[in-house]
């Protein structure tokens, strides 16, 4: 059984109003939590699986950026001759 009565030498006016969500807002900024739709926590089941993906992805992404200009096409070539 759960006694939620304080104890003796506590009153609850010591304490101050009480506050709903006091902190919400500096836990939220403070936060990193991201909730994967449910199509991709199948395909990234853990946090090393989410890592590894991001970390490539940012590997392609610095090495496509260093492409020079020349090599890049301008336009998507034809799909029928």
């Amino acid at each position: 059984m759960v006694n939620d009565t304080l104890r003796p030498e506590y009153r609850r006016e010591d304490f101050g109003p009480m506050v709903r969500g006091k902190y919400a807002a500096r836990l939220k900024e403070s936060s990193n939590i991201v909730v994967l739709d449910p199509d991709l926590a199948q395909a990234f089941p853990n946090t090393k699986a989410v890592n590894d993906a991001l970390r490539g992805l940012l590997e392609l992404a610095k090495t496509s950026a260093r492409l020079p200009a020349s090599s890049v096409p301008t336009s998507a070539p034809a799909l029928h001759p």
